[in-house]
């Protein structure tokens, strides 16, 4: 069972942080801003959702410029304010200042992330430097952080209630892990830094998208593509044929290291065709090759940990993360890799014994393992996945699965509606109503892969909830998953199932959030916390009362039969050795890349990742890392920098949460009401290590999270 990761809280304009949350300015006024751009003033539409229609490349920029413009004027009187500095005239004006700079930033995620042109990636390049400076001029300002201070000093006296306590503790927590501290020369020297990161990362998503692209395996003879079934082979010529290569097949790459058809490729040649291009997508020495830049954001980082008095990025960047430092991270990965590589190694002698049997006369390599993998798991538990796919229609999954098991644990319902404009034309739209029957929210789904589409799987939002501005949430959720050909079905195999109900997950966690202050809402939560909510949902796809609800046959309506269901049960824990060490192998390169120090010469990208994984004892041949060091947008593009790790460590939390549900009945509504009171809609208003431990009545325990994968027996 393997996971297909996602990003939870997308920032394309990586600096826009969470205290750009939105003065309310009067709609009829937004400074130099022309009232026809779609950014002016709050949408109109139910819940202020994005007006789509009407927004066009060219609003982004001056929307962009004239937030910071609003943002600085906001800030400076803030920091300037005469009057002795008090929770509302200095952090509850914080919470409602940069109301346009949010707005618009949030509709750019959208785009940027999903459905990207030229045009944006250079609104986005010219802005991220700026975005940065503007983002350093709140974190870096002497004066606002003497009024932080003053506050978090007294936090003790001033009666606030636990919210806004934890709102003191937050922004005084943020401000001097941002360097608030620092003399005023040391701040120019962040500040540079800083810039030239926001402008690395950025460069590294255009090339990573581009080398993505460019990466498609493109066949002129369809025997090459042997094993592929008739959806498939007609999906990969109609790829091709929309790149302007009629006539030819064309096998568009995911953003993991491993392809999902390298399962079904027979032609072992075309296998390892296909695995190069995806290991070597940014590695070509072309403009789109990273590896200049990665290493360059890497030096960068430690460069400014020692400017920060660490010792090295992770030091810096773990302290408010519920593992707290790279040595308790380390503890904790150390105690699965024994149990992970010996299955691994089991695994692969499978996998070999089946290639020898069948005279293969070749040693297993990463581009056979999944080929051979299918076959073993046939032969073991006589399963096959083009047996299951029938049974795993988009439309059913989503409806009558993944809405169907919140609608058993929580009471929401869902309504699709076709009046309110989308960003492209397949994208769905639902309005999401409380067990009251009062709107709860507004849900976006965005599922297939295009080739302007950020690779992986994430959510996030469009409006964030808080009771303070007066919003309700606006959730979106994508994905990557393989359009089919015009007129075919959308049919999954459960890896993909998995990653819908993943995503919901997280959609869950933002619309049940229920604070005052934006900054502690819904998914703002640490890294090793934030995946929790979200593989915990995953356990909902194979519970028996969802799976027979959704899993019915695309053609006939019937329900998988009860026989395919217990085999899929029996084979759950297959291949969670290779799996999880590739995981693992991820986990180990994010940490040694923000473990150096910053007098570290620039190191060679690939040696320092064989050496990376050869030290940390997961550089197994056959099990490459989930994501190469090229192109780990994770760590690079996005949040996950020294953080990858919270996968494997929120896989802890949510199974020993699971637990739980099964302990007191599994899935039933008071079950679920009880995880949505005590997790789901609490946000960051209390320190995460005590919220777990008041729903599960204890730490988290390891040992349930390596039974669920099968590495240790129960």
């Amino acid at each position: 069972m393997k996971k297909l990761s996602c990003i939870p809280v997308i920032i394309t304009l990586t600096i826009i942080t969470s205290f750009t949350k939105g003065k309310r300015y009067s709609d009829n006024h937004a400074g130099n801003l022309p009232t026809d751009n779609p950014f002016f003033a709050p949408s109109k539409l139910p819940l202020q959702a994005p007006a789509f229609d009407k927004i066009k490349n060219s609003d982004f920029k001056p929307a962009i410029e004239e937030g910071m413009l609003q943002q600085a004027a906001e800030i400076e009187k803030i920091a300037n304010n005469p009057a002795a500095p008090t929770f509302q005239n200095t952090l509850v004006a914080m919470e409602k200042s940069g109301l346009l700079l949010k707005r618009v930033s949030q509709v750019f995620n959208v785009f940027t992330g999903a459905y990207t042109n030229p045009e944006l990636q250079k609104v986005e390049t010219e802005e991220s430097p700026k975005l940065a400076a503007n983002n350093d001029g709140i974190f870096l300002n002497t004066k606002l952080f003497k009024r932080v201070e003053s506050i978090y000093k007294k936090r003790n006296q001033l009666g606030l209630d636990a919210e806004s306590k934890r709102l003191v503790e937050v922004y005084y927590e943020n401000f001097t892990l941002a360097g608030a501290r620092l003399s005023e020369s040391d701040k120019d020297i962040l500040k540079k830094l800083n810039k030239e990161e926001a402008v690395l990362r950025t460069d590294f998503g255009k090339k990573l998208l581009a080398g993505t692209k460019a990466g498609a395996l493109v066949v002129d003879d369809k025997q090459e593509l042997d094993g592929l079934n008739g959806a498939e082979l007609e999906a990969a010529a109609q790829s091709a044929k929309s790149n302007g290569q009629a006539g030819k097949w064309s096998i568009p790459l995911q953003n993991t290291t491993q392809q999902p058809q390298l399962q079904s490729l027979a032609n072992r040649a075309t296998r390892q065709k296909l695995f190069d291009q995806s290991w070597t997508r940014t590695e070509k020495g072309d403009a789109n090759d990273t590896r200049a830049t990665i290493t360059r954001i890497a030096l960068i980082r430690a460069q400014k940990a020692k400017l920060l008095g660490f010792p090295n990025y992770a030091a810096w960047k773990l302290q408010n993360q519920m593992a707290k430092t790279p040595a308790a991270v380390e503890d904790f990965l150390s105690k699965i890799i024994d149990a992970t590589t010996t299955a691994a190694k089991r695994e692969a002698a499978d996998n070999q014994a089946l290639i020898d049997s069948q005279n293969g006369g070749f040693k297993l390599q990463p581009w056979d393992w999944d080929f051979y993998a299918e076959q073993v798991r046939k032969a073991k538990y006589n399963l096959d996945d083009n047996e299951i796919k029938p049974y795993l229609e988009i439309d059913n999954v989503l409806r009558k699965g993944v809405f169907y098991a919140a609608n058993l644990l929580y009471g929401i319902t869902f309504k699709e509606r076709k009046d309110l404009p989308v960003w492209q034309a397949d994208v769905r739209v639902f309005d999401v109503f409380d067990k009251d029957g009062k709107q709860l929210g507004l849900f976006y789904c965005d599922y297939f892969k295009r080739d302007n589409k950020r690779g992986g799987a994430w959510m996030s939002s469009m409006v964030s909830q808080s009771y303070l501005l007066g919003t309700k949430p606006v959730i979106y959720n994508v994905a990557n998953l393989t359009a089919p050909a015009p007129g075919q079905p959308a049919l999954l195999n459960f890896e993909e199932v998995r990653t819908m109900f993943h995503e919901f997950g997280h959609a869950l966690h933002g619309m049940f959030a229920s604070q005052k202050y934006p900054t502690l809402s819904g998914t703002s939560v640490a890294r090793d916390f934030v995946e929790f909510p979200s593989q915990f949902n995953e356990h909902w796809a194979m519970d028996p009362k969802v799976l027979k609800h959704y899993a019915l046959n695309y053609k006939t309506g019937k329900p998988m039969p009860q026989e395919l269901i217990d085999k899929i049960n029996r084979a759950g824990k297959f291949n969670q050795g290779y799996s999880t060490t590739e995981l693992l192998a991820a986990d180990y390169l994010d940490l040694q890349w923000h473990t150096l120090p910053a007098d570290a010469s620039v190191p060679d990208v690939d040696k320092f990742e064989a050496d990376a994984l050869h030290k940390s004892g997961v550089d197994l041949p056959q099990v490459p890392p989930r994501y190469r060091s090229s192109y780990f947008s994770h760590i690079w593009g996005s949040g996950y920098a020294a953080g990858y790790y919270a996968y494997m460590w929120t896989s802890m939390l949510e199974n020993d949460a699971f637990s739980w549900f099964k302990e007191h009945g599994g899935l039933t509504r008071q079950n679920g009401q009880r995880f949505r009171n005590m997790v789901l809609s609490r946000g960051n208003i209390e320190d995460l290590g005590k919220m777990f431990r008041d729903f599960r009545g204890h730490d988290p325990d390891i040992r349930p999270m390596l039974e669920y994968r099968g590495l240790v027996g129960k």
